[in-house]
């Protein structure tokens, strides 16, 4: 049995991960912004999961509001928040809030949370392929998506022995943002022919949180998508 701890574990793919962990006897425990909402999601993931309220976006009360979590095994840090900024039409607030959770948020979670990882233990951190593939409005996103490859390398070196490994995932189709829009443009340029599932991110991510061998990378989960 092990610890883990999923920040951004009430919905979508951090919710599914944490989910997987408990239906298997793990101790977890999720973060969320609502205290009300983390709670009742914390019962419905089930096992002895429990719910933690916690806004990464606001880094100074993240080390309070993680004090009584610990031993950590397994560190998922999942929160996202999506952004449309563009260079023309910039807004500061919106580009000072999303910078500040997926860059300072993310490190001081780890920072809050150190003392308590064990040196065998291993960390995710989440970004995704807007670095990669940018498109109109992503200027913020792509930007802290590829600040996240760097913090990868610098925190697995930093670290060490603690594993530190990030997910980049595509466009995946059954996560409450993307179901339901048209997507039939990307499925045709994704080599897989469909595009990749929550399940099958969440199984990369238990693989980079198990495997001993792997530290310091970037993986995307995408089908293939960024080859087209």
């Amino acid at each position: 049995m092990s610890s883990v701890v999923v920040v951004g574990g009430t919905s979508g793919i951090g919710r599914a991960i944490a989910q997987r962990a408990a239906g298997r006897g793990d101790e977890v425990v999720i973060t969320g912004r609502d205290p009300a909402r983390t709670e009742a999601i914390a019962k419905e993931v089930g096992g002895s999961a429990r719910g933690i309220a916690l806004d990464i976006s606001e880094p100074a009360g993240i080390a309070d509001a993680l004090s009584d979590v610990g031993p950590v095994d397994h560190l998922v840090v999942a929160a996202i928040e999506r952004d449309q900024n563009t260079a023309t039409d910039y807004d500061v607030a919106r580009a000072v809030r999303l910078v500040t959770l997926k860059l300072v948020g993310y490190t001081e979670v780890i920072h809050a949370l150190l003392p308590r990882i064990a040196p065998t233990g291993a960390i995710v951190l989440f970004g995704g392929l807007a670095k990669d593939r940018p498109y109109p409005g992503s200027t913020t996103v792509s930007t802290v998506n590829g600040g996240v490859t760097g913090m990868v390398r610098t925190l697995a070196v930093e670290l060490a022995p603690i594993r530190v490994n990030a997910l980049h995932p595509g466009i995946i189709g059954d996560t409450p943002f993307w179901e339901g829009k048209p997507l039939d443009h990307v499925v045709s340029r994704t080599p897989l022919g469909r595009l990749a599932t929550t399940d099958e991110v969440v199984g990369a991510t238990e693989f980079l949180l198990t495997n001993g061998g792997v530290n310091g990378v970037n993986l995307a989960v995408d089908g293939g998508w960024m080859l087209t």
